[in-house]
């Protein structure tokens, strides 16, 4: 069993994980995740895998439990604090890139999502990229080859105007002219889906002018990788290959 000793190597191997991880700085700024209390991604996933380490690397070494607690906790907090690490500084830079271009950037846990609204991306049942659109989806293109350990869903929406096929089919034409442009822009298609969603999930009502303009969007959602290891730590403005 612990002694009190080494119950407080434990806990200190786990705060000092936890504090290595900056206070998260988009807190207020439009984060959909609301159980976040400004502790960045990193702490919190840093902070639980340090313990579960710590635990794990004393039960192992039985006979200095308290240096196998330090080891676990350093070697399994910094492999849990990888992607929510990678998250915030893509986040970070995407944000900075889509200022002022009309996308709006938000956070959702550890997923990122972009929102293109109607009026930058297609003229009125057309999948043809409006001029507007270029410049916002070049700006993504160089992000998605920065932090290209994503995986990529373009999703294409319409509002209720019009047979559902119809929109169905318009929405999935504007989701995959999206894709083939950021293809053709050196992202790689490994983990890049595009399907087209029509009217459903609106986000404003279709009964008026504004909300079927709200609700004429393509949607990018970035996460993990299933099975992706985001181990290891990165510098500020920096991606590290994982391998």
């Amino acid at each position: 069993m612990f002694t009190k000793g080494r119950l407080i190597i434990v806990a200190t191997a786990v705060a000092m994980l936890a504090g290595c991880a900056s206070p998260n700085p988009y807190d207020n700024q439009g984060q959909a995740d609301s159980g976040s209390t400004g502790m960045s991604k990193t702490a919190k996933y840093g902070g639980l895998g340090a313990l579960a380490g710590a635990l794990a690397g004393a039960a192992i070494d039985h006979n200095n439990r308290g240096k196998g607690a330090l080891i676990g906790a350093a070697v399994v907090g910094a492999s849990a604090a990888g992607y929510g690490y990678y998250a915030d500084q893509q986040e970070k830079k995407l944000r900075a890139s889509m200022a002022n271009t009309g996308v709006e950037v938000q956070r959702q846990g550890d997923q990122i999502k972009l929102i293109m609204p109607g009026n930058i991306t297609f003229a009125t049942d057309s999948a043809n990229i409006a001029s507007s659109f270029y410049q916002p989806l070049n700006n993504l293109a160089g992000s998605l080859k920065e932090f290209n350990q994503n995986q990529i869903e373009i999703v294409g929406y319409t509002d209720s105007t019009g047979s559902r096929q119809h929109n169905m089919d318009l929405s999935q034409r504007r989701a995959q002219s999206v894709a083939t442009y950021l293809t053709s822009q050196g992202v790689s298609g490994t983990n890049l889906s595009a399907r087209g969603a029509g009217p459903d999930n609106p986000v404003a009502s279709n009964a008026d002018v504004n909300g079927r303009a709200q609700n004429r969007r393509v949607e990018v959602n970035l996460k993990a990788i299933p099975g992706q290891q985001y181990g290891g730590q990165q510098q500020p403005g920096t991606v590290q290959q994982y391998p």
